[in-house]
């Protein structure tokens, strides 16, 4: 028995990196998994390595910038549009010599796009469900570089940084709208860390597997006993 046997878990950016290996984590407790990601051909190949280790997936090609693309999602997906977890972790990097007075307009929008926007979109479409059947999970990759008490005001690739903390403040925000875990939905961000993905690079100090545990851990979290609407290291509390 997985700890989420009969339920659906949705992960945006599911189809490379720390997405797909939440994926995995989810799949192997017994969750159906529907990935979602903008590359159609990276998206059915790593449907098939999950389906292939036995993994109950489904993929649906969709750019999380694209609003009218999310919103369509729960008619496209059928029954496996009531998601029971909601994973946000598809993400984009600024571009490295991106600073706040020197970053285009067009660069702005393209990260935020992705990395708050659609973050917004995604829970505004599938945790009115959650809250409306009582349970729910909801886990958002965030970052170091977000945060307002580490590293993340130190200036430099603002698009992200600024993103990642606008990811986080829509966390806490949500968390509180939800009643912190008393209407039986869970709302938290997990820093995954310097992770080997393509953002990552091959040098990164962890695996992208490392990277995705503690958002597994969270997915499948019974109840709220650690608390929630936290931000999330390595299953500890780290301060926003």
């Amino acid at each position: 028995m997985g700890a989420l046997d009969g339920r659906t878990a949705l992960v945006t950016g599911g189809s490379r990196g720390i997405g797909l290996e939440v994926a995995r984590g989810l799949g192997r407790e017994g969750a159906s998994v529907v990935l979602v990601a903008r590359d159609a051909g990276r998206l059915r190949s790593a449907a098939e390595e999950l389906t292939g280790e036995g993994l109950s997936v489904a993929a649906v090609a969709c750019d999380v910038a694209q609003p009218a693309a999310v919103r369509a999602l729960p008619g496209v997906l059928g029954p496996l549009g009531a998601v029971d977890v909601l994973v946000l972790a598809a993400g984009v990097m600024s571009e490295r010599t991106a600073k706040t007075l020197r970053t285009s307009d067009a660069e702005w929008r393209r990260v935020m796009a992705v990395n708050l926007d659609g973050a917004f979109t995604a829970v505004s479409t599938f945790v009115p469900g959650m809250v409306e059947r009582r349970w729910g999970r909801v886990v958002a990759l965030s970052a170091c570089l977000g945060r307002m008490s580490g590293p993340g005001t130190a200036g430099g690739l603002a698009p992200y940084r600024v993103s990642k903390a606008g990811l986080n403040a829509l966390v806490r925000n949500l968390a509180h709208e939800t009643a912190l875990g008393r209407r039986g939905v869970l709302v938290d961000a997990t820093c995954p860390g310097h992770c080997r993905t393509d953002m990552g690079g091959p040098e990164a100090p962890r695996s992208a597997a490392e990277g995705a545990a503690t958002a597994v851990w969270l997915a499948t979290r019974p109840d709220a006993g650690e608390g929630t609407g936290l931000l999330w290291e390595d299953r500890r509390v780290v301060p926003w």
